[in-house]
């Protein structure tokens, strides 16, 4: 995406319901100026969006009611980058399932919630991985502690987790958890089914800032 002429503006987290203090906190330490985006006039000030973990369906209504859909929509049409967790990427995906209910399709994915468990089955773990091409084929380079290097740990945080059971043709893994996807990305379009900003790794935020800013994707960039 380019940017403004006047240079950069902030980056959007959606703030009508879950944790998006924390992830305004997380792109705060990476220098990044963060705005609670709470009316659907507000996607104007930004370029990006982070769509927070929560309740999904609590979140739909409060959406549904404030009339954020079509915004949204028009606002990935214009190239701008959205990053969903957890519930956020229940919303983005084309299905959604256990039980079904609406969601925006924004990536070609369907995701079955509280895959993992409820609250008391939540877990923190590094077992986490990147895939061994994922970083090569979206063409970022990742800088912060670790780097993006293929294979390496990452650090996740699962709380009443959803499970992404299937990925279409144009969407890249990421990341994986025990060989199932929990980190994907179509376009400018990134959807994780774990809570980066409740961790201290801060690589998957870095890399959407990548996208939100929208750094070269060269073929064969450096992975550091």
């Amino acid at each position: 995406m380019k940017q403004d002429s006047a240079g950069p503006r902030p980056i959007g987290v959606l703030g009508i319901q879950g944790d998006f203090d924390a992830h305004a906190r997380a792109l705060a330490r990476l220098g990044e100026e963060a705005r609670v985006i709470r009316w659907p006039r507000e996607l104007q000030e930004v370029d990006a969006l982070v769509m927070p973990g929560g309740e999904s369906t609590t979140l739909i209504k409060l959406m549904r009611e404030v009339g954020f859909f079509d915004p949204l929509r028009r606002f990935q049409a214009s190239g701008r980058a959205i990053y969903g967790t957890c519930a956020g990427a229940i919303l983005l995906a084309r299905r959604v399932t256990d039980p079904e209910q609406y969601s925006l399709g924004l990536i070609d994915i369907d995701i079955q919630r509280n895959a993992y468990g409820r609250q008391r089955e939540s877990f923190e773990t590094a077992e986490g991985s990147l895939t061994s091409t994922s970083l090569l084929e979206a063409g970022e380079a990742v800088p912060g502690p670790g780097g993006g290097r293929p294979g390496r740990p990452l650090e996740l945080v699962l709380i009443r987790a959803p499970r992404i059971t299937r990925v279409g043709r144009g969407v890249q893994v990421l990341a994986t958890h025990r060989g199932e996807p929990v980190l994907v990305r179509q376009g400018p379009v990134l959807a994780g089914t774990f809570h980066p900003e409740l961790g201290e790794d801060s690589l998957v935020h870095r890399y959407f800032l990548r996208i939100a800013r929208g750094q070269p994707a060269e073929a064969g960039a450096a992975i550091s």
